[in-house]
């Protein structure tokens, strides 16, 4: 799958995301702030889906969950797990190397207040939609969280009531790929023990005993 077709840099089809880079560029000149980019393996087995990119984290270094509290749970399982070489994503030049996996967001652009807007989950569908159509049968998607869940199920146009979202349990696709949920790594949920090291580890036994040997 052509990389165009996946993510576009240039993108400036959600005005006020698009507005609110521009002012984040100008208050923090060094930032990233701009559309970013699906980080990982060209080809993997395991592609995990989060909301957008955080303030000063992926809209910062330009590469998903990299220097936020976010990365920090989901890098750790990936080590635990061998899907990544380090236990931390703290620079978009840190070394880290992803194995069978990639990371891609469901809205590409960061939101004001991390709340993107249903057009905006909308318009930015279009790159999940060929990024998930670019994975082989038998592979696995990560949804972490709701939103991220529903952006996968708008992008293969699956009905909402016939896959719900629960955390660690999985939905066998139609088109040949299985679905997984778990909550999201935010600090909220990881704070208020919604989600922890060993929940989210069993989301990742999970995973482990859904992929080819």
């Amino acid at each position: 799958m052509p990389a165009n077709e996946i993510f576009d840099i240039n993108c400036r089809r959600c005005p006020r995301l698009a507005d609110f880079l521009c002012e984040v560029k100008q208050k923090f000149p060094a930032y990233y702030a701009r559309p970013v980019p699906p980080f990982g393996d060209d080809n993997p087995q395991l592609l995990i889906v989060g909301l957008a990119p955080g303030l000063h984290g992926a809209n910062a270094t330009g590469r998903p969950f990299t220097q936020d509290y976010a990365g920090l749970l989901l890098y750790e399982a990936l080590y635990e797990f061998d899907f990544s070489n380090q236990s931390k994503s703290e620079s978009a030049d840190d070394g880290l190397i992803l194995n069978n996996c990639r990371i891609t967001n469901a809205v590409k652009c960061l939101p004001p207040q991390n709340k993107p807007t249903g057009d905006e989950v909308n318009l930015c569908n279009q790159f999940l939609k060929a990024e998930l159509n670019s994975l082989t049968e038998g592979s696995v998607i990560l949804a972490l969280g709701s939103i991220a869940h529903l952006s996968v199920l708008k992008a293969f146009d699956l009905k909402q009531s016939l896959y719900p979202f629960a955390h660690n349990i999985y939905h066998q696709l139609p088109s040949g790929q299985i679905l997984v949920d778990s909550y999201h790594t935010s600090r909220y949920n990881v704070q208020t023990k919604r989600l922890t090291k060993e929940s989210f580890a069993d989301v990742f036994i999970t995973i482990r005993g859904l992929l080819p040997k």
